[in-house]
């Protein structure tokens, strides 16, 4: 791990690791995939009644997901893969995921995930995956999308209205510069000389520079 930017800690024992990756892809087809790994590890060996001695580093946990999406955010395929679990049985709740095929990535749409994907049907680390998955289809989607749009492609209405979720966050506040610099249109604060222009050090609205 690289040097953490934290205030300095009290002395301690590093115990467990948990990674999580994400990947975007563009596929020749037109659609996307969206893939994620969880990676669970303890610093010290342990017994497992399944697996036995679990060396230092081992996976405890390491399953794989990919969603196949269209450009809407709808799910064309869901599929997972467990690789390393804590029991036996693990591995028999991936291929549910198959059952969130036709929804839609959009806001509230882990409440429809967990009707068709929950519970004791699920595989809890499968399922804290499609959080990131869901977030990152946004960064990887949109942006490309918009470049398009910059670049002349005709008749692009979803890159043309892409935008932060007004109030998502603390930068994409409806009354602060961010939104106010870049989607003039959603701002709801005081305007000033700088608003729908170029603040300093930053492109006009629609000039490029702004990525969700």
């Amino acid at each position: 791990m690289t040097s953490s930017p934290l205030s300095p800690p009290v002395e301690r024992e590093h115990i467990h690791t948990r990674r999580i990756e994400c990947r975007g892809y563009h596929r020749a087809d037109g659609l996307w995939d969206i893939e994620a790994q969880i990676h669970d590890s303890k610093s010290y060996a342990f017994e497992n009644g399944w697996r036995g001695t679990v060396p230092p580093g081992d996976p405890v946990h390491d399953m794989y997901v990919r969603l196949t999406l269209d450009d809407r955010l709808v799910i064309h395929d869901a599929e997972a893969v467990t690789v390393a679990s804590p029991f036996r049985i693990c591995p028999e709740a991936a291929p549910g995921l198959a059952r969130l095929k036709g929804l839609r990535i959009k806001p509230g749409w882990m409440r429809e995930v967990r009707q068709r994907y929950g519970g004791r049907e699920a595989c809890t680390h499968i399922f804290e995956l499609l959080r990131p998955l869901a977030t990152t289809a946004f960064q990887t989607i949109f942006p490309y999308r918009e470049r398009l749009r910059r670049n002349g492609a005709p008749g692009d209405e979803m890159a043309r209205s892409a935008g932060p979720q007004g109030n998502s966050c603390y930068a994409y506040a409806d009354d602060r510069e961010v939104i106010r610099d870049y989607w003039p249109d959603r701002y709801n604060g005081e305007r000033g000389p700088a608003a729908g222009g170029s603040a300093p050090g930053r492109p006009a609205a629609g000039q490029g520079g702004a990525e969700p």
